[in-house]
């Protein structure tokens, strides 16, 4: 059997391979998709990704035959984050911008130093060896001295990995003369933080996820995943954000959350209400995410079952201590299931709580209270959409998502309960990003298709 596409996602836990047809005519459509368990710890990825593909061709029908495609895509978090410096001007600012960049990325920022380099931040750097390192600093126009004094000395240490610099326009000729005959690549980008009030950084986070595609293929077993796939290979967050803000054109304002086995990601793309948008104190890029570390369902799930508390799990779901140390990565009884599902629950609330904003009461002796509002306002969120294997697998989770306006406490700017609830049903939207990548509007109708509103481009 020959297919148009096949995009392969390989997880921290599972990988999955979907297959797509008719991807250059007005009906795309949805094959079907194979699974397997992630071998990275094996040191070869690709035999979970084979498995994977016998278990696509088990799924179609296929027996003996052989399946063959015109492209092979990917999107990979099996391989860790980039470890990533950054060093600008203004600590706040740096710090907000170049996490902003590196999430969705496949970039984890690990150091963050303001102003001036100092010898013992020097030393730190040559200490984390970072995966890549990003100059920024100054409003376009505005201080040029601290950022071309960082490259000057960032130059003189004996470094090889990729160099972006994302600061003060003016300074990019200067930068590309400081790092002539530099052995690694060094990328010049818009400024993440060109204005006051303006957060732009797309362009880097563009930088930083070439430098995954690049390094990606050093983790364990990749390069044999190059041998396979014909085209791109994505961060896996960085995929589902391409899908967010495809659905984010089609469909107004949307929150996708992805509960995985080692993290839990929420992606927006909202402006916010002009209400809030008033009184915010920092600008928030229109597509965020954030990735909580400490929320996997599998691998992390003792950090879950601590929040909940393990005596109040057993209590709850009438199961033996044993039962919530021995999970599967992919549960199979109705008992498993029902833990896995409490957690998505901790997971799902846990990490909406800390990707959204919140208003708050000033008081000062003259001005009396004023409100402001800090972090990412989510209350003209439209549709609230659950993707990865947990949401999409287990029954009962739309409930869990339905239930997340009750969650939001205090001021917090949760979306609102006329937010509709959609799942991902056949769990593609990391795939789709890929693919939407080459073939958008072929992608955009697969993922209507998925979230089963074909037809309700408008609603």
């Amino acid at each position: 059997m020959h297919v148009d596409v096949l995009v392969a996602e390989i997880g921290s836990t599972t990988t999955v391979v979907n297959a797509f047809q008719g991807i250059h005519t007005e009906e795309p459509s949805f094959l079907g998709q194979g699974q397997g368990v992630t071998t990275v710890e094996e040191g070869d990825v690709t035999v979970g990704l084979l498995s994977a593909m016998e278990d696509l061709k088990k799924n179609l029908g296929l027996g003996t035959d052989e399946l063959t495609y015109e492209k092979f895509l990917a999107t990979s978090s099996a391989a860790g984050g980039l470890k990533m410096s950054v060093h600008g001007l203004v600590h706040d600012m740096t710090v907000k911008a170049s996490k902003e960049a590196a999430l969705g990325a496949g970039a984890i920022v690990r150091l963050v130093t303001s102003g001036r380099l100092k010898p013992s931040d020097l030393r730190r750097i040559e200490e984390l060896e970072p995966s890549i390192l990003m100059i920024a600093g100054g409003l376009d126009h505005g201080e040029r001295d601290t950022a071309i004094y960082n490259a000057e000395k960032i130059a003189q240490l004996p470094l090889s990995m990729p160099i972006v610099y994302a600061g003060n326009v003016d300074n990019q000729e200067d930068i590309m003369e400081l790092f002539q005959g530099y052995p690694g690549k060094v990328y010049i980008t818009d400024n993440v933080y060109p204005q006051v009030d303006v957060l732009s950084v797309e362009p880097a986070r563009k930088v930083i996820q070439e430098v995954f595609e690049e390094h990606i293929i050093h983790a364990k077993g990749m390069d044999k995943v190059h041998e396979l796939v014909s085209g791109r290979i994505l961060p896996t967050p960085g995929a589902v954000m391409e899908s967010a803000k495809v659905l984010k054109e089609v469909l107004g304002d949307v929150m996708i959350i992805d509960v995985g086995g080692a993290t839990t990601d929420v992606h927006s793309v909202t402006q916010g209400s002009e209400e809030i948008s008033r009184i915010l104190l920092a600008p928030e890029p229109e597509a965020k995410r954030t990735v909580e570390g400490d929320l996997g369902v599998y691998v992390n799930r003792k950090n879950l079952m601590e929040r909940i508390g393990m005596e109040k799990l057993k209590m709850e779901l009438s199961v033996e201590e044993e039962d919530l140390l021995n999970l599967p990565p992919i549960p199979k009884t109705e008992k498993e299931k029902r833990i896995i599902l409490r957690l998505t629950e901790e997971a799902v609330y846990t990490s909406v709580d800390r990707h959204a904003g919140a208003v708050r009461n000033l008081f000062g002796e003259s001005s009396g209270r004023k409100s402001v509002a800090e972090g990412k306002d989510l209350t003209e969120i439209k549709y609230i959409i659950g993707t990865g294997g947990a949401l999409t697998r287990l029954q009962g989770t739309e409930k869990i998502l339905a239930g997340i306006h009750e969650q939001g406490r205090g001021q917090k700017l949760f979306p609102k309960k006329e937010a509709e609830v959609l799942l991902d049903r056949d769990y593609l939207l990391a795939s789709l990003g890929v693919l939407s990548l080459e073939y958008k509007e072929s992608a955009k109708k697969l993922m209507l298709k998925s979230l089963g509103l074909y037809g309700r481009e408008n609603a």
